[in-house]
């Protein structure tokens, strides 16, 4: 596998994660496009796009885990 390959995959999910009709859905694959742009980007070397999507990737990965989280938490307000 060559890193365009890498590049040109990543490029790949993130088109297809508009693809997904669920949110949740949408935020966690575009999390995993972003980590293969990352992994693309420190191959090249290129730390501006490696850091980008690392923080794209947990932003993604996060808002798509806060409604569970947010579920199993307990009212603390009625206590």
């Amino acid at each position: 596998m060559t890193v365009d390959m890498i590049g040109w995959a990543a490029t790949a999910v993130f088109a297809g994660s508009y693809l997904c009709k669920d949110p949740t859905m949408l935020r966690r694959v575009q999390a995993v496009a972003a980590c293969m742009w990352a992994v693309y980007g420190g191959i090249i070397g290129a730390l501006p796009v490696l850091v980008a999507n690392l923080l794209v990737a947990g932003f993604a990965g996060w808002s798509s885990f806060r409604p569970l989280i947010a579920r199993k938490l307990p009212d603390v307000s009625r206590a």
